[in-house]
């Protein structure tokens, strides 16, 4: 995977490259996957489900954790890349 800094701006469309983002992010801060849960008061089960990109997490607390990270999520049209209107 793409080592990304925060100015670098990546485009996400399945669960799986979030979570796979959200791992790369907390290794490169030191963190254990408990110690992000307790950070985000959520249970460890909650941030090993968010690596392994399942699809039906609480968006809100995913927001959290994002936050938390230091990461925000930014929703913006797609440029012409055919998709979409």
């Amino acid at each position: 995977m793409a080592t990304h800094t925060p100015a670098s701006p990546t485009t996400i469309r399945q669960s799986e490259e979030l979570g796979q983002l959200v791992r790369q992010y907390r290794i490169e801060q030191g963190l254990l996957q408990m110690d992000l849960a307790g950070l985000a008061g959520t249970g460890n089960r909650f941030i090993v489900d968010l690596e392994r990109g399942k699809p039906t997490l609480q968006l809100q607390k995913v927001l959290d954790v994002l936050d938390l990270m230091g990461l925000e999520v930014v929703v913006k049209r797609k440029g012409n890349s055919g998709h979409g209107e």
